[in-house]
């Protein structure tokens, strides 16, 4: 391991990062497709569920430019946040931040309309 981890940052402060006029962190969301049609997160995100890593991942660098900061996020934020470090060991260049508490702290702090699940 490299020492690096993903850097936190919580549903509030995300919210404020989405509404504010730069550019957007590309949002990788690594919940399985159920999650997803319970509790869809409120943005674009790119789905890359962990169950079926061997069919993203041979395009992953692709999809994951280096100059655009990632945020992973899952139910509660443990899932990604092993994602989150997994991806920086296979690329340092990333700015990679982990939503703390996921989707069910999205849904408590920011949107109530999203389901919790």
């Amino acid at each position: 391991m490299n020492g690096l981890h993903p850097r936190s940052i919580s549903a509030p402060e995300l919210q404020k990062w989405l509404q504010e006029e730069r550019l957007d962190p590309l949002l990788v969301d690594v919940r399985e497709d159920h999650e997803l049609e319970v509790a869809p997160f409120p943005a674009p995100v790119l789905h890359l569920p962990l169950s079926r890593s061997e069919a993203w991942l041979p395009e992953l660098d692709q999809q994951l430019p280096d100059e655009r900061a990632v945020v992973v996020l899952c139910h509660a934020g443990v899932r990604s946040l092993h994602f989150g470090l997994w991806l920086l060991e296979q690329r340092r260049s990333l700015e990679v931040w982990n939503l703390d508490g996921g989707i069910e702290a999205w849904s408590l702090q920011v949107d109530a309309s999203v389901p919790r699940y």
